[in-house]
């Protein structure tokens, strides 16, 4: 090959080598932010998302998000049986108040002059 061949080709894989970088670095970037966003939500600390890298730890890390109780969940449940101590089953509401019934007046006869 000759030098301007070998530059070219040289530019050419750098270009692409650089490119490739680019969308790897942010591909690596969006999965942690995507992670962390479920992470937190699950009521986990969303650093955890960082070991989602880890080979063996991934999968460990995904059992426990399928299998294991979520905080958030655990935090649900807890305020859920406060909620039903603080008040009864099956509440006993006390009944409206009854008003008077109204007076009913006679209807008077319909105007035969008036055709509305």
């Amino acid at each position: 090959m000759n030098d301007t061949t070998s530059s070219q080709l040289a530019a050419a894989l750098t270009g692409f080598g650089l490119i490739f970088g680019i969308i790897a670095i942010a591909s690596i970037i969006l999965a942690i932010v995507i992670w962390w966003r479920i992470f937190s939500k699950a009521g986990y600390s969303g650093a955890l998302s960082l070991l989602m890298f880890v080979p063996i730890a991934n999968l460990v890390m995904l059992l426990i998000l399928a299998f294991a109780e979520w905080p958030i969940q655990a935090e649900l449940n807890q305020l859920r049986m406060m909620r039903s101590q603080q008040y009864p089953p099956n509440p006993q509401y006390p009944q409206a108040q009854q008003y008077p019934q109204a007076p009913q007046y006679p209807q008077s006869p319909p105007n035969p002059q008036y055709r509305g």
